[in-house]
């Protein structure tokens, strides 16, 4: 096998789990956290090996409170500018220029700009049309490049719009063209209010890898039907390495009826690593992340391998112990 080959199969393995818990988590949920309450959850995000964490947005605070303080929150984030810290990318969210600018001033390395995959969607939750919010990401994408900024673009309700339903694959296909040469990091397919199967999830993503790369997209389930994980799967057959996950299955867009809790991150990290893939969790980190998602906000439910994965946890902590006491004894 050539170091080429080896660098490919590392890479193949290799999946990047994209924390959106303390921006898509929290953005919908009844308790609304100050700063320091968000601050304390990316913090125990920030032990779990987690590589990517999106940490808040720069919306109008008036239109999504729980962002407000987003700014003063970038200032206090563990790990930057810390020798010796572990490296985690931090992402925001800016919904238009003047978010960009905010960012910009509050020190952002790596902002997130929504699309839509349908023109209802698009009026409702940013009041442009699909068209005018391209604009918008293309004039962001050209000074982010000049500033040396990440960009990362979602296509909100790709599988799926609560007010126009499916959503014709050419369409994405329209928007994979128009972005595939955009310097980018990468172009989320979101599943909005968690529409997709499987079948739709393969069927879509076989041919945009194809013509443009699996490396440039990454997916981002839902699981209103109890279907994301196998989307996950669904996605990964494809080829494609990067998931956005809620710690805890926090999260629901407030502004897409019928949108429930994001995957939970716990159960996408236990299938990947199940099978094989590297992710580089620290799993009793993310136990305790879970649950302190569910004690700061009272509602989020946990993955659904929580339990499990304490368990286990627990087993690991007693053989451990065990084996602790014997060297004890032999001394």
């Amino acid at each position: 096998m050539t170091c080429q080959e080896t660098g490919n199969q590392a890479t193949a393995n290799r999946v990047t789990i994209n924390e959106v818990g303390p921006r898509d988590g929290l953005q919908s949920q009844s308790r609304i956290l100050p700063v320091a309450g968000r601050l304390r959850l990316i913090e125990a995000l920030h032990g779990t090996g987690l590589a990517r964490i999106e940490a808040g947005s720069f919306v109008s605070p008036k239109a999504v409170p729980a962002m407000a303080g987003t700014g003063s929150l970038l200032q206090s984030l563990p790990g930057r500018g810390e020798p010796g810290a572990a490296k985690v990318d931090y992402s925001v969210l800016v919904p238009n220029l003047k978010g960009y600018e905010l960012a910009v001033e509050a020190g952002a390395e790596s902002v997130t700009m929504v699309i839509y995959a349908s023109e209802t969607m698009a009026r409702k939750n940013a009041r442009m049309s699909m068209a005018e919010a391209e604009r918008t990401a293309w004039q962001i994408i050209g000074l982010a490049r000049d500033a040396g900024i990440e960009v990362i673009v979602i296509a909100a309700v790709s599988f799926g719009c609560p007010f126009e339903g499916e959503v014709p694959p050419g369409t994405l296909h329209g928007i994979a063209e128009r972005f595939a040469d955009a310097d980018i990091h990468r172009l989320v397919l979101a599943d909005t209010i968690g529409a997709a199967n499987p079948a739709q999830v393969g069927d879509l993503l076989a041919p945009l890898a194809e013509r443009h790369g699996v490396g440039l997209f990454g997916c981002h389930f839902h699981d209103t039907r109890a279907m994301a994980l196998a989307n996950v799967l669904a996605a990964l057959q494809a080829g494609v390495r990067w998931f956005d996950s809620s710690i805890g299955g926090l999260g629901g867009c407030p502004f897409a009826p019928g949108a429930s809790g994001n995957v939970a991150t716990e159960d996408v990290a236990v299938m990947l690593q199940q099978m094989g893939f590297d992710t580089g969790i620290d799993f009793a980190a993310l136990l305790a992340a879970s649950d302190l998602a569910t004690e700061l906000t009272g509602t989020a439910p946990g993955g659904k391998v929580r339990e499990w994965l304490r368990g286990q946890l627990g087993k690991t902590n007693q053989i451990a112990s065990a084996m602790q006491a014997c060297r004890e004894d032999a001394k």
